[in-house]
């Protein structure tokens, strides 16, 4: 039985983390470093209902004092791990301080990544940190000009929540089809089509060039010639994992830190998370996955793991699931689609942006989207859990 466990990362992953080492019955040390100074918070408010001033701070908060104290957990906020040495087991933080561990959970989540060349100009933001939220929740009270750029899950969530504050709004986005790499042309398309029905100038099929402005943005370049008026812009272009910090450890570093099938890393390392990348065997992958119900889950397995021997160890297979409230509607998708997967439309219809959709691969199920569909999703991910085939998959959803 280990003695202390740290937790680099006071994210989801890794207070789920902690958490399930109480449960577990773990009654040593539990050391939660975190580079953030606020309380630990949650994240997917943070481009909806904490930005469109819905929410206020403190209904971010992952888990009230009470609880907090009950975890029994020590805190070192606003501390940056800045390296690793697996040889003498211990951790240098900011200002050259060490500090040794036992057991190690990694959990440091991701960063947004960065157009090249970006200048430093007022108005120009990305969105990952409750302060980023706020500041342009700011911004948005002065009733702005908005380019998003980026039409993945968090630009679409961000001018969703713009429009909905009646901001003239244009995405721009490189790809010919928003999310094509992840759902398919089909049903990327037709989340393109949900923006410009509510009013978005939606730019398909063009890079950004460049930003204009003295001081303050005032104007985006295209790659195609033209040039959009801005007083405020969100870059969401993806994220990249907090590994920098670790170059050198003797983890493997790849998109990730690497792990085994149950989330090990090294002996007595793991890792969760945005952070992480492990074969999940279920869908014959070797996958870095970047949802909330992911974190929850892969933070408590890691955590598990560091309790148990090579023996008592199991793999980590979800099925990772993921939602985006976007105007009226409420999109989940359960699974790992692929753009290449037959798709199938099983109840409802795509016209009224109402209906479940299940992809299908090598004849077995492996995704189902859902637009407003909560407890068909729920049905059919469980199909998936099961290892259903395809053609069972679809007669049940005939059935019922």
């Amino acid at each position: 039985m280990r003695e202390s466990i740290t937790i680099v990362g006071a994210s989801l992953a890794g207070l789920r983390g902690a958490e399930a080492l109480r449960n577990e019955g773990f009654d040593g040390r539990i050391t939660v470093i975190g580079d953030e100074t606020d309380a630990p918070y949650d994240r997917p408010p943070l481009s909806k209902q904490l930005l469109s001033g819905k929410w206020d701070v403190d209904r971010t908060v992952l888990y009230r004092a009470e609880r907090l104290a009950e975890l029994d957990l020590d805190f070192h906020l606003g501390v940056r791990a800045t390296a690793l040495d697996l040889r003498d087991r211990s951790l240098e933080l900011d200002g050259n301080r060490r500090m040794s561990f036992d057991g190690l959970l990694i959990a440091t989540g991701s960063s947004p990544r960065h157009l090249p060349n970006t200048p430093q100009l007022d108005g120009l933001y990305t969105l990952r940190t409750l302060a980023d939220s706020l500041a342009i929740r700011r911004e948005f009270e002065g009733g702005p000009r908005v380019v998003v750029v980026g039409a993945g899950f968090i630009g679409a969530e961000v001018a969703a929540t713009a429009r909905e504050r009646g901001l003239d709004v244009t995405m721009i986005e490189a790809l010919p089809v928003p999310l094509g790499r992840v759902l398919g042309d089909q049903m990327g398309g037709l989340c393109g089509d949900v923006h410009r029905d509510h009013g978005v100038d939606l730019r398909l099929g063009v890079g950004v060039d460049g930003f204009d402005g003295n001081g303050r943005v005032e104007r985006v370049r295209l790659s195609d010639g033209s040039a959009v008026d801005a007083d405020v812009v969100i870059v969401g272009v993806g994220v990249a994992p907090n590994t920098a910090w670790l170059e050198g450890s003797g983890l493997t570093i790849d998109n990730g830190v690497v792990c085994d099938e149950s989330c090990l890393a090294a002996p007595g390392v793991t890792a969760a998370g945005d952070v992480a990348r492990w074969p999940n065997q279920r869908f014959d992958e070797v996958a870095r996955v970047e949802h909330w119900d992911h974190a929850i889950e892969m933070g408590a397995h890691a955590a598990r793991r560091l309790l148990q021997t090579d023996a008592e160890a199991t793999p980590f297979t979800p099925v990772p699931f993921f939602w985006s409230d976007q105007y009226d509607r409420k999109i989940q998708l359960a699974g790992r689609p692929r753009p290449d997967d037959e798709v199938h439309i099983v109840t409802g219809s795509m016209a009224d942006r109402r209906f479940a959709a299940m992809y299908g691969r090598a004849g077995k199920l492996v995704a189902v989207l859902g637009f407003n569909r909560p407890r068909h999703v729920a049905q059919y991910r469980q199909l998936i859990v099961d290892g259903s085939s395809l053609v069972d998959a679809l007669a049940f959803a005939g059935d019922n």
